[in-house]
Order: structure tokens, then C-alpha cells, then sequence
């Protein structure tokens, strides 16, 4: 995927978050994130829309703090997140394609990293405003799914700080089951996992199903469509892959 579709994405879905959680509440319940409620989603996004945007505006080359949200609520709340969804969207389009910046996964620049990383993020966080909501959640394209897989197993979880590691080695395979070159395996140890996105050897549990599924589910926000195999593995994954 390109740039600006990555922006697209994250604009379509910065906006959807927005109305379901006007829609739900800030008091509403995120059972996707059992410890939070609404204002807790809106204030960590808005947080991290306005930590990543300072990045490319003002080109920090090292890492810097985020900024604590403001105690705001309601519909204040809900202003201020739309403010700075609004802002990321325009600096990221707004930005030269050679702006130069920190990031933190390999990316072909820093634009590209901050485009495709804030697009998930906000994605995974629309589903979580959605799970609040109830009903059906808004659909995911596929391609754009099989992309969150590969960004969180080659690229999230290869980082030394992924917890998603094992006492003794074992092997995690991903497949989807509707489109025939998406596939992962997944070498679990006590080193931070290796990925790669292709079928190798044998595996010890697999997890299946759609990628609109499969993708919300390695981010723990669904169960696995379908386990096959020693489902120990997959629990593992459950429980120590967590990123919010």
C-alpha cells in the first residue's frame, strides 16, 4: 500500500471512532479494552494522533515524550480528539515525501512509517469504539488486514520489548483462509519472535480464518476464527502478545 492510501485509511477511520464514541458514551464500557471506559480510548488516540503529528511537523529526530492528555470529558472530549485526528491527517498529507524524523519500525522513510503505523493504530481503535457501541463493526479491507499482520508480526513484535515469548520453542502458524499468499509462521522462544511471511516446516498450532477477522484477533480485540493444533500456543500468544 501506498502513503496516501494509508492516510486515506486513517482519516475514513479517525472519523468513524469519533462517531461511535459520541454514539456510545464516554461512560460506555470498552470490552475489547476491559479496563477502559470511552475517555480512555478518546484520550489515549487523541494522545498518540498529536505524539505522532509532532514528529513529522517539527522533524524531532529522537524519541520524545507524549504530552498527558487534558481531563476533559463528553462532548469536549469528543472535540478535542476530532482536533487531533484532523491535525495528524493534514501534517501527515501535508508533508514532504524526504521529511526526515524518528520512527521506530524499519519503513521505506519516516513518512511512510507514521502514515501506515498511525492508520492501524487507529483502525484497531475504531473497533474499539465500535465494541463499545455494539452491532456490527464497520468491515476491514482485506489487503489492508493482511498489511496489520504483517506490520505487527515482522515489525511490532520483532522489537527486544514484544513479551510474546515461550520457555520452550514453538511454532505459531497464521493463515488465511481467503486469500491464498497470506500465511505466516511464527517461531515463538525465549527471544523476542521471528516471523516471516510464508509457510516453513511444521507448525504447532495454526490459526485460521478471513483477515478482517484474523487481524483484529492477533491484536487480541476477537478470539481466533479457528484453532487447529496444540491451542496452548495460541493461548500464549493471548496472553502475552498484548499491546494496547
Amino acid at each position: 500500500m501506498e502513503t496516501a492510501e494509508f492516510i486515506r485509511v486513517l482519516d475514513r477511520e479517525g472519523r468513524l471512532l469519533a462517531e461511535a464514541a459520541e454514539r456510545a458514551g464516554t461512560d460506555a464500557k470498552v470490552p475489547t479494552c476491559p479496563e477502559w471506559q470511552v475517555r480512555d480510548l478518546l484520550r489515549h488516540t487523541g494522545m498518540v494522533h498529536r505524539w505522532a503529528a509532532a514528529f513529522v511537523a517539527e522533524g524531532h529526530t529522537a524519541s520524545v515524550p507524549a504530552a498527558d492528555p487534558p481531563d476533559l470529558d463528553g462532548t469536549e472530549l469528543t472535540t478535542w480528539f476530532r482536533e487531533g485526528h484532523r491535525h495528524l491527517v493534514d501534517t501527515l498529507t501535508g508533508a514532504q515525501p524526504d521529511v526526515q524524523c524518528w520512527h521506530f519500525l524499519p519503513a521505506p522513510s519516516p513518512l511512510a512509517f507514521w502514515a501506515r503505523r498511525q492508520a492501524h493504530e487507529t483502525t484497531i481503535h475504531r473497533f474499539d469504539a465500535e465494541a463499545a457501541l455494539g452491532g456490527t463493526p464497520t468491515g476491514i479491507d482485506p489487503a489492508f488486514a493482511a498489511d496489520g499482520i504483517d506490520e505487527l508480526l515482522l515489525a511490532f513484535h520483532a522489537r527486544p520489548k514484544s513479551r510474546a515469548r515461550s520457555a520452550e520453542p514453538r511454532v505459531l502458524r497464521v493463515r488465511a483462509t481467503d486469500r491464498d499468499d497470506a500465511v505466516w509462521t511464527v517461531r515463538l522462544s525465549q527471544e523476542p519472535p521471528a516471523a516471516v511471511r510464508e509457510e516453513v516446516g511444521e507448525a504447532d498450532c495454526e490459526v485460521a480464518g478471513p483477515l478482517e477477522l484474523l487481524y483484529p484477533a492477533l491484536w487480541n480485540r476477537l478470539p481466533f476464527p479457528s484453532v487447529h493444533g496444540d491451542a496452548s500456543v495460541a493461548a500464549l500468544w493471548r496472553e502475552k502478545s498484548g499491546v494496547i
